[in-house]
């Protein structure tokens, strides 16, 4: 599938290798983006039962589309959902419906038509199927031969991130000065860190390495990953920092997936393949950086992490956030 009329083929062509791998870095900006939705979303059946856990709204909205916007707006101009049977809706909401708009264009049903004509301005996407889910590390694979030797973005859907904190932008700039690959951190408490990749870091300056013309960098904000354990027990949790949600990648992550062995869950772990890139020499793409999420983050993957993104996307909704206000003030608590 692929929207704006663009070709799975056509986007293989246009995928122009960006240079060779030489220090870490690739010449060219990020462009590729990969979206992992193949998941089965079994913490919220019934509901997604027939409905794919991606298409659950927020406010009026699938929580996809709020993904999509964001890579659009971090300047990707070729973004992959790696999906399974059963998620053709996902498809299907980013593609034309020459039906509908006709007759909301000809009821003078201005914002609803403009409402889902919002594809038309997001970045090219296309999808492919994972056949038999084997992790997430073997989620991200299933993109190498579309992204090819680039750099490129990876971006969980469950995770919903705040407009107010660009991260994936300051990852990808983060990236452009220090090569290799960068992680999203989020601060963690111990009991917290046993559920995502716990990092040992080392903070970066960034004045030194040439960080501080970022915008919305700050000091604290920029580390150097060490070693990272997907999911520790409490007692071998390595620091208050967790790698989240957005990764940019080097393409050398494709060749240490392809004969990474399954790890925790007997899955292939993507966090896994972090451990060998930070084990890796940067001239041959090796090196990951962590960059840490300062914005408001919605683990909409959780039920309450859901109701949280609801609430909050609620009260800030252009239409509908007063009243929403209003409704929760005058509610008995």
């Amino acid at each position: 599938m692929s929207s704006n009329n663009v070709s799975d083929n056509q986007a293989n062509q246009d995928a122009v290798q960006e240079g060779p791998n030489q220090a870490g870095k690739l010449t060219g900006s990020v462009r590729h983006g990969v979206v992992p939705a193949a998941g089965r979303g079994t913490r919220f059946l019934p509901a997604t039962k027939a409905v794919p856990k991606e298409m659950l709204p927020i406010v009026d909205r699938p929580a996809i589309e709020v993904v999509v916007e964001e890579a659009t707006n971090a300047g990707l101009d070729d973004l992959l959902f790696i999906t399974a049977a059963q998620k053709q809706a996902i498809e299907d909401h980013f593609d034309a419906a020459p039906d509908l708009e006709l007759a909301l264009r000809e009821s003078n049903k201005t914002k609803l038509l403009e409402s889902i004509e919002r594809y038309k301005h997001y970045t090219r996407i296309h999808s492919i199927r994972q056949g038999h889910p084997q992790g997430l590390g073997h989620a991200v694979y299933q993109a190498h031969n579309h992204v090819g030797n680039n750099p490129f973005a990876v971006l969980l859907p469950d995770d919903l991130m705040h407009p107010e904190d660009p991260v994936l932008q300051k990852m990808i700039a983060v990236r452009e000065q220090l090569g290799g690959s960068v992680v999203a951190l989020l601060e963690v408490t111990p009991q917290q860190a046993t559920a995502y990749g716990s990092a040992a870091v080392t903070n970066i300056p960034l004045a030194s390495n040439g960080l501080d013309n970022v915008e919305g960098l700050s000091e604290g904000d920029v580390f150097r990953l060490d070693k990272i354990v997907e999911k520790p027990p409490i007692d071998e949790v390595l620091s208050e920092y967790a790698s989240v949600g957005r990764f940019v990648l080097d393409p050398k992550v494709f060749e240490i997936l392809e004969t990474l062995p399954p790890g925790r869950g007997g899955e292939i772990q993507l966090t896994d393949s972090f451990q060998r890139l930070i084990e890796t020499p940067e001239n041959q793409g090796g090196g990951v950086t962590g960059v840490v999420i300062r914005g408001r983050r919605f683990d909409t993957g959780d039920k309450l992490g859901y109701l949280e993104a609801l609430v909050q996307m609620g009260l800030e909704h252009e239409e509908l956030g007063a009243d929403f206000r209003a409704f929760l003030k005058g509610l008995d608590l």
